[in-house]
């Protein structure tokens, strides 16, 4: 091999490198400026957000029918967000016209993961109302996607971080088994952290959440933390989270543990529940 070819393969492979080095640079700074979208503090007052309890296995309003699964409607002073649908469909808008909240005033759909009991009342809930956008994570299957889009309503992936309203952000997909959305909230009290069933980790997804919005503190940690270890209470002080609203799949011994350890700050969570933070 003579020495023009030597030299021709040198620069080849040192282009190469620097076409590469320039792929991961930008991907980097891509990543960094996602990051800093989601942890810039608005100037804006931030407004005040009401959770309603419209499905869950815990029950708080007599009045309302309980079954196993999820579902909790964000208010703002703008628009009303339904996180997670429970399984069935006739439960939860029953329960939500006994709290009086009209499903056609609702304009955006959160599904945090794909088992039945978060997004089994999704259909039920777009043939009352279909003119609404569903945030799905993006490993959802192609059959979910489709039944949205025949019942006449849009869906945004959801892989990466992102904003899905004013305040409001996902987690963007997080992987359990299943992939898992959370939401957060950028509330006056500070971050909110809805969780559907935490299949990645309760914990993992407070750490997270506080790296992403970059923040030492979490004012309320809400839903599903799927039977995780006690000792994720002593964790959950440590990660400075000053109140717990742990409902559905977290488990009796976990959740009485949670009330012993947090006292006034432990909120009973469940179907009817309406938190208001001012």
């Amino acid at each position: 091999m003579n020495l023009k070819i030597l030299i021709l393969i040198w620069i080849l492979i040192l282009a190469g490198a620097g076409i590469w080095f320039s792929i991961q640079t930008e991907k980097e700074k891509s990543e960094q400026q996602k990051m800093k979208i989601l942890s810039n503090i608005s100037k804006e007052e931030k407004p005040e957000i009401t959770l309603i309890s419209v499905y869950d296995n815990y029950q708080v309003d007599t009045r309302l029918k309980t079954a196993w699964g999820f579902a909790t409607i964000i208010k703002t002073p703008k628009e009303l967000i339904l996180f997670d649908t429970g399984d069935d469909s006739e439960i939860l808008l029953s329960n939500m016209e006994k709290l009086g909240i009209n499903p056609l005033s609702i304009k955006k759909v959160v599904i945090s993961h794909i088992h039945s009991d978060h997004v089994g009342g999704l259909e039920g809930f777009l043939e009352r109302n279909s003119n609404v956008t569903v945030f799905i994570p993006s490993s959802f299957p192609q059959s979910v996607k489709n039944m949205i889009i025949q019942k006449g309503a849009k869906f945004v992936e959801i892989s990466a971080p992102r904003k899905i309203s004013d305040f409001i952000y996902t987690t963007g997909e997080l992987y359990g088994p299943p992939e898992e959305q959370s939401l957060i909230i950028d509330s006056r009290k500070g971050l909110v952290i809805i969780t559907g069933c935490a299949h990645p980790g309760i914990v993992n997804i407070v750490k997270k959440a506080k790296e992403l919005m970059k923040r030492d503190k979490v004012y309320l940690v809400l839903g599903g933390f799927h039977h995780p270890p006690i000792s994720c209470i002593k964790e959950f002080k440590e990660l400075q989270v000053e109140k717990v609203a742990p409902s559905h799949c977290t488990g009796n011994l976990v959740r009485e543990a949670f009330r012993n350890e947090y006292k006034e700050n432990f909120i009973e969570y469940g179907v009817g529940k309406i938190i208001e933070i001012k």
